[in-house]
């Protein structure tokens, strides 16, 4: 059995076993939960300098909620809409396998390095390019992880299954950010009502 560090360097690898251990290992999930944690303060480096401790307890708490959401819905999408015969799964497994493919996101940080070390255009295009090539590897991971976990022989079904899941993470995202942009106008209107009264 490969070591946690092993494990995380193997999904960043995209290497199937790892994901075959993982999906098998019920043990694992709190390293897939930590695996998550670690890519979020890694990505968050970039909030902290500008929302502080806040911004950054706010980015791990939404990425653990986008885990969570992505995972429940790959699991549906993969298993009620499109199974193969051999697909055979459960929500621990998908979280773990997930969790392990943000293993690449880690290098997150190491996307800010140019434009701190050159804060002009060319440090920021250097930044984007590089956090773009961090976000396509997570996404390619993810599609290794979602066909491991789903026990798929047809990898271009793991991506529809990644596109479907992507798709409903949005909409929840979406829905969210809605409900919680109603909650403030209103607590500001009664806030704004209860001022106006003294």
């Amino acid at each position: 059995m490969a070591s946690f560090v092993d494990r995380m360097i193997g999904a960043a690898k995209l290497d199937v076993n790892i994901y075959e251990e993982v999906e098998a290992d019920t043990s694992a999930t709190g390293q897939a939960m930590t695996v998550v944690v670690l890519t979020a303060v890694s990505a968050g480096v970039g909030q902290f300098a500008s929302e502080g401790i806040p911004g950054l307890i706010g980015g791990i708490i939404g990425q653990l909620v986008a885990w969570f959401v992505w995972a429940f819905a790959a699991y549906i999408i993969g298993t009620k809409l499109l199974p193969e015969p051999g697909t055979s799964s459960n929500m621990g497994e998908l979280l773990r396998t997930i969790g392990f493919a943000s293993s690449p996101g880690i290098l997150l940080v190491v996307a800010l390095a140019p434009m701190a070390m050159m804060p002009n255009l060319a440090g920021i295009a250097l930044t984007v390019l590089l956090a773009l090539g961090i976000w396509i590897w997570q996404l390619v991971a993810w599609v290794v992880a979602v066909r491991q976990a789903l026990d798929y022989t047809s990898t271009g079904r793991a991506i529809a299954v990644c596109v479907l899941s992507f798709i409903v993470y949005i909409v929840a995202l979406v829905a969210v950010i809605v409900v919680l942009a109603i909650l403030l106008v209103a607590l500001g209107i009664a806030a704004g009502a209860a001022g106006g009264m003294g």
